[in-house]
């Protein structure tokens, strides 16, 4: 080989090392927790061999949405019916660990994940026609969802959720997290177009627009901010759950709210990571 000749197997053999393969069938068929992965004109499904458990009795102060959630998925894996989801709410509110908990909780009944980002949505029919050819029920979870109006991920799923000839395949359905209750950017001109019609308000069609994606979703789960006593009971709970002995509660109280304040909010996210650090000063005095 000469040396004009090495640059180019050397380039050779590293899109080899890239090249996009689609994992065996067999490797889906037993994965219970996968995402859809694109690399450039190739797409697949691809088993994630890594991932933080989360149990349904970690999650303080969100009853009723834990109550709704796990009742619409034990009605889908016993094929009865059961309704696509949108959890909405501000950051750090459980939306996304609520519907890994519940996966983590039904899995063993032959429930699977499959997590589709925003930017894979155009995929979505590609995406059930690949998952109808599996046993088994599966979730597409989509985290943390918000859209342009112009967005064709945005219309790709409109017209899945209800408008399209090709439905949902029966094992499938599709739970998504936003911090916006609409899923769209909304702005105060777009009042102006309401109008008031026999007595009964109207909506513009700018509204209407962006209520037609939300409301194709069965259940709507709303999350809020949590007062002070949750983030401290959030916050003890997990100290708790990391094994810290509590001496001085109130030391302990003060410096929760600290770390609250200047995380600029009072979240199960910041929480708990509250606790995960206080716990590992902790646990590293005591060597």
């Amino acid at each position: 080989m000469t040396n004009k000749d090495k640059p180019v197997s050397r380039l050779t053999s590293m899109l080899n090392r890239l090249k996009f393969t689609a994992p065996h069938p067999g490797r889906i068929q037993a994965a219970p927790l996968m995402r859809w992965r694109s690399r450039g004109d190739a797409s697949c499904l691809e088993p994630i061999r890594h991932s933080r458990e989360i149990r349904l009795e970690d999650l303080l102060c969100i009853e009723r949405q834990k109550a709704a959630l796990q009742s619409n998925t034990e009605q889908f894996i016993n094929d009865y019916p059961a309704n696509n989801v949108l959890l909405w709410g501000p950051r750090g509110t459980g939306k996304s660990s609520l519907v890994k908990a519940v996966f983590s909780e039904y899995r063993g009944q032959g429930l699977r994940l499959v997590e589709v980002t925003r930017d894979n949505l155009t995929d979505l029919h590609d995406i059930c026609d690949e998952l109808s050819r599996f046993t088994g029920k599966f979730i597409i979870f989509c985290d943390d969802l918000s859209f342009d109006v112009n967005d064709p991920s945005y219309k790709t799923l409109k017209v899945l959720l209800d408008g399209s000839v090709s439905d949902i395949p029966d094992n499938i359905l599709i739970y998504a997290t936003s911090n916006r209750r609409h899923l769209l950017p909304e702005y105060r001109s777009e009042n102006l177009e309401a109008r008031n019609i026999d007595g009964e308000i109207h909506h513009g069609e700018s509204v209407e627009e962006k209520l037609s994606l939300s409301e194709r979703f069965g259940i709507w789960l709303s999350f809020h901010p949590f007062n002070q006593e949750q983030y401290l009971q959030i916050a003890f709970h997990w100290l708790d759950r990391a094994g810290v002995t509590i001496g001085d509660s109130d030391q302990v109280r003060q410096a929760a709210l600290q770390w609250a304040l200047e995380k600029g909010t009072r979240s199960g996210r910041s929480a708990a990571q509250f606790a995960r650090d206080w716990a590992g000063k902790a646990l590293l005095s005591e060597q």
